[in-house]
């Protein structure tokens, strides 16, 4: 079976509405045609479930590789490879690699790192030592000195499909719990004591009115341009409506249930942390992910920081009262495809990208066994 004509067969199917035994053939890297019942053709997958490819829309894992210790900074293009290798293990074959842009003294030279991350994708395509397809996600710290300067500067980039509006500030949004802000500072940045006060202090204080001009000024330049535009860590519906007039269409891990309802209510499509469900709940005290969806907020789950949570995420939505697999699939597919504008890949469907993961079950744990990017097996 060449790269060029795929048959898989013996499949559990997860289509957009139901699911089907049978059989998916590809050719020359898109879905030919689905059949149902059993084929004497093609590679038996013995009965496991057939998903579309998983599509990433918010991983902070690169950073993780880029910077693997405090201080220590490892080399780009083999930062790259093994991030997309832990992905693609994980079943997603799009991922949209999130970066900070903004400059703080915890986080320097974020522009630059965005800049070697671009260089090092453009290398590594020319290589063919990427497996999933990788575009680009601009998260824009507002309240950062110089950030509207630096997305001018990217915005151009081909690869750019999502922009979301970030605003850390101690007592804001996420970090409203100034207990929680303590403790997170402390273990990721290792502040203490007085360092972790005055570290505090001068973060609000550098906040002052900036970050009201740069979501202002990002959102502009965002949509003359076509891009998806997110929020994050929305609090209340205040926050909701306030992103709905800058013309945001995603709410990327609404703090709490007042939150998610005004999102759907303005018709933004909500993002919740799939570990959050894995871990059955949030981890700052917030909106459980699977509160959400039983309050029919949820529409998108993305890994955040931990990229096998975002397959065990849908088989444990599907379980919740009013959810079922395919609906649940599409929350981690087809809806963040739609949402970023890719409209060819994200479903089985005759057509589209052949980007499908067969996925067994080890117990209750969903697992992935073998992965396939437009036709071509990847794992």
């Amino acid at each position: 079976m060449t790269a060029e004509q795929l048959v898989l067969r013996n499949a559990r199917i997860v289509l957009e509405d139901r699911i089907v035994e049978g059989t998916v053939s590809c050719r020359d890297g898109r879905i030919a045609e689905l059949g149902e019942g059993d084929s004497a053709l093609g590679e038996d997958l013995g009965g496991d479930w057939l998903l579309p490819g998983l599509i990433e829309l918010h991983t902070d894992n690169l950073e993780g590789h880029l910077h693997p210790r405090p201080g220590v900074t490892w080399p780009t293009l083999p930062g790259l490879i093994a991030h997309d290798a832990e992905l693609v293990a994980a079943g997603v074959t799009t991922v949209l690699d999130s970066l900070r842009i903004g400059e703080d003294p915890q986080y320097p030279n974020c522009r630059a790192t965005v800049e070697r991350v671009i260089e090092a994708t453009a290398e590594a395509r020319r290589l063919d030592t990427l497996r999933a397809d990788h575009l680009l996600h601009l998260r824009c710290e507002v309240v950062a000195e110089g950030v509207v300067g630096d997305f001018e500067e990217l915005v151009e980039q081909p690869d750019l499909r999502l922009v979301s509006l970030m605003d850390h500030t101690p007592g804001q949004r996420q970090f409203a719990d100034m207990d929680a802000v303590r403790t997170y500072l402390s273990g990721r940045k290792g502040l203490k004591g007085a360092e972790l006060e005055a570290y505090i202090q001068r973060r609000i204080a550098e906040a002052g009115d900036r970050g009201e001009h740069a979501r202002a000024a990002i959102s502009a330049i965002a949509r003359e341009r076509g891009l998806a535009l997110a929020s994050h860590d929305d609090a209340t519906a205040g926050h909701v409506a306030e992103a709905a007039a800058l013309g945001l269409t995603i709410s990327e891990f609404p703090t709490s249930l007042e939150a998610g309802a005004a999102a759907r209510e303005h018709g933004l499509k909500v993002v919740a942390g799939a570990p959050n469900a894995v871990r059955g709940g949030s981890s700052y005290g917030n909106v459980g992910a699977l509160e959400l969806a039983e309050a029919g907020h949820l529409e998108i789950f993305a890994s955040d920081y931990v990229p096998a949570s975002l397959l065990q995420a849908l088989f444990l939505l599907a379980e919740v009262p009013g959810w079922d697999l395919p609906r649940a699939v599409a929350t981690g597919s087809a809806t963040p495809a739609a949402a970023v504008g890719l409209d060819d890949r994200g479903r089985i469907a005759p057509g589209l990208s052949a980007d499908l993961i067969q996925v067994g079950m080890a117990g209750d744990l969903p697992v992935v066994r073998r992965v396939w990017r437009r036709g071509r097996r990847v794992i």
